[in-house]
């Protein structure tokens, strides 16, 4: 018997232990990205913006969650580098969050080629939400993996905003696209942000492309580091 209570009082230790762990990882977010940083990036929106009351803090913080190593990979350092990746990028996107859609939305963004995930008759897959999610195999995807149709209804990403940042997270931590790697895994292994901005746009913006929408993200990038109390780290531009 004593050893058996002995046993119980091991896993009941092991357990919230555990927990306490778990707790403290999905917290971690919260304590780099507080309200105060969040409001900071959103005060640079008119009060005019569909954003500004769309995008919430709570929603933000309940997404990430969803994302486990979203935030809490590897030194303190890189868990900085990585939210001041996120934030200057979708500030970049969106304006300081102001925008859910795109202005221009004359093109459905409709990849005919793409059998896996075939446009939907009359949907257009313009960029939506904070990293402004763009063609109807992104919706796809992303859809797919938040067990939500956006196939058939992308409207959703600009229409619910815990979907919206999911979106944009899914994007940013699963979805590898053309160059074989993840926004979180390119900005926590030391890749640098530039690789990000290649992931996010690099067809369009580097390599001369765009050299003013690169350095945008890249001052927002050290803005929101110096924030945060952490160097840029190596590579910022694409």
């Amino acid at each position: 018997m004593a050893n058996t209570d002995l046993r119980m009082s091991v896993i009941t230790l092991w357990l919230a232990l555990a927990l306490s762990a778990l707790s403290i990882c999905l917290a971690a977010v919260g304590d780099i990205a507080t309200q105060d940083f969040f409001n900071g990036i959103l005060s640079g929106a008119s009060d005019t913006c569909a954003g500004k009351t769309f995008y919430t803090y709570s929603d933000f913080i309940t997404a990430a969650n969803a994302f486990s190593a979203f935030g809490t990979t590897g030194t303190s350092d890189d868990q900085k580098r990585e939210i001041a990746a996120f934030f200057a990028n979708a500030a970049h996107e969106t304006t300081s969050l102001c925008y859910i859609e795109e202005i221009n939305k004359t093109n459905n963004y409709c990849d005919s080629n793409n059998t896996q995930y075939p446009c939907a008759s009359d949907k257009y897959y313009y960029g939506r939400g904070p990293l402004q999610l763009t063609w109807n195999y992104n919706y796809g995807a992303a859809g797919d993996y938040l067990g939500v149709d956006l196939l058939k209804n992308p409207e959703t990403v600009a229409q619910d905003d815990l979907t919206s940042w999911k979106a944009a997270l899914w994007f940013w931590n699963v979805n590898t696209g053309s160059v074989g790697t993840t926004c979180h895994a390119a900005i926590t292994s030391g890749q640098g942000f530039g690789e990000t901005i290649q992931i996010i746009n690099g067809g369009v913006e580097c390599n001369g492309g765009s050299t003013s929408s690169v350095q945008d993200r890249v001052s927002l990038y050290t803005n929101y580091c110096s924030q945060l109390g952490v160097d840029p780290g190596s590579n910022p531009s694409c």
